[in-house]
């Protein structure tokens, strides 16, 4: 998943200023179990309200017990070699972390979540973390086994405290795009010792997610709909449009679509949402998450944020809604993400090419 850090700074804020809300962060993490809002529709039509939230509160197991291999030396991402001997007691420091645990098979030995773990099998689960604002005495009173996080888990003192008081740590590359699925599940199965359990996730993945691409209508000559992600935090006042490095641009791309942003030459992972930059993307469809839609009060209020309105998407009203908690993971379940994506940028019906 991809995250503008300034972004996250004003969640963090957010979060601070209204105790007991989900922190803008948090739910940007994808982590909320969010409601619908509009997706996209024909040209003309009005938006009408769906989202992905429906098959994305599950996770879907391996069958079986994974078997499992330890101890085993992995290497972590922060460049350090780390030994972990006990898979019995896991705390993963994000949701796209536990999604991956969880479908690996481990989900009996997670004993806390972060707040962006929201999926049906942990919600139940402590919440001893939110995000980037990790609690490492929270997450030691678990007395884990072995603690999952990623380069972008922090703040830095408080892995380093964890790592410190003798707690397996690995820390795993985030995932950028859809050739990042099967690598950050394998990596996350060795760390557990189960690397046969991973390849058989990773082998399941790619095909759901192939067979899914096999689905896309075919190109047309324009290169097909052209499609801007709007990263939305009304509360924090966070309006962003999505650019080469957001993360979005290879799910887009799969779906047969164009990535707006990247396509008028924004090169950086977002910018600030301005009337120029809008019509220079020149959308036909927006896409957004859930809980960013609900932020600014649906597509009606959507369409109010300048330039929106004036874009061929803002005229036709045309949103794709995809829920928080999957959107950018990367993992087990972005084959239904890719699915939600193309059933909404083609309403009309999608047919095998």
């Amino acid at each position: 998943m991809r995250l503008p850090q300034h972004s996250a700074a004003a969640g963090r804020r957010a979060v601070r200023r209204r105790a007991g809300r989900l922190g803008t962060l948090a739910a940007v993490t994808l982590a909320a179990a969010l409601t619908g809002c509009g997706p996209g529709t024909p040209a003309g039509r009005t938006a009408s309200t769906r989202s992905a939230a429906a098959t994305a509160d599950a996770v879907e197991p391996l069958a079986g017990v994974p078997e499992k291999r330890l101890p085993v030396t992995v290497p972590s991402a922060d460049g350090k070699d780390v030994t972990v001997t006990s898979a019995d007691r896991i705390v993963p420091l994000t949701g796209s972390l536990s999604e991956i645990v969880f479908t690996l098979g481990f989900g009996e030995q997670v004993v806390a979540r972060d707040i962006t773990a929201t999926f049906e099998q942990a919600e139940k689960l402590p919440v001893v973390t939110r995000a980037h604002d990790v609690s490492a005495e929270s997450v030691l009173s678990l007395r884990p086994t072995v603690v999952l996080a990623d380069t972008t888990t922090g703040p830095a003192e408080a892995v380093a405290q964890i790592r410190d008081a003798g707690i397996a740590l690995v820390v795993v590359e985030p995932a950028k795009d859809l050739a990042d699925v099967g690598r950050r599940i394998a990596t996350v199965a060795a760390a557990l010792g189960a690397k046969s359990a991973g390849d058989e996730l990773r082998t399941r993945t790619e095909s759901r997610i192939a067979a899914v691409r096999r689905t896309v209508p075919a190109r047309r000559e324009d290169g097909g709909p052209r499609v801007a992600f709007l990263y939305l935090r009304g509360s924090a006042s966070v309006y962003l449009l999505g650019g080469r490095e957001s993360g979005a641009g290879s799910l887009l791309e799969a779906a047969g679509a164009v990535d707006a942003g990247k396509a008028s030459g924004l090169t950086k992972d977002f910018t600030a949402i301005t009337s120029e930059a809008l019509a220079k993307a020149a959308p036909d469809v927006i896409l957004v998450m859930t809980k960013g839609l609900d932020s600014v009060g649906g597509v009606d209020g959507l369409v109010k944020i300048p330039g929106v309105a004036e874009t061929p998407a803002g005229m036709d009203r045309r949103i794709v809604s995809i829920d928080d908690g999957v959107l950018l993971n990367y993992g087990p379940r972005t084959d239904r993400v890719l699915a939600e994506l193309v059933d909404q940028l083609y309403p009309e019906g999608v047919e095998g090419t």
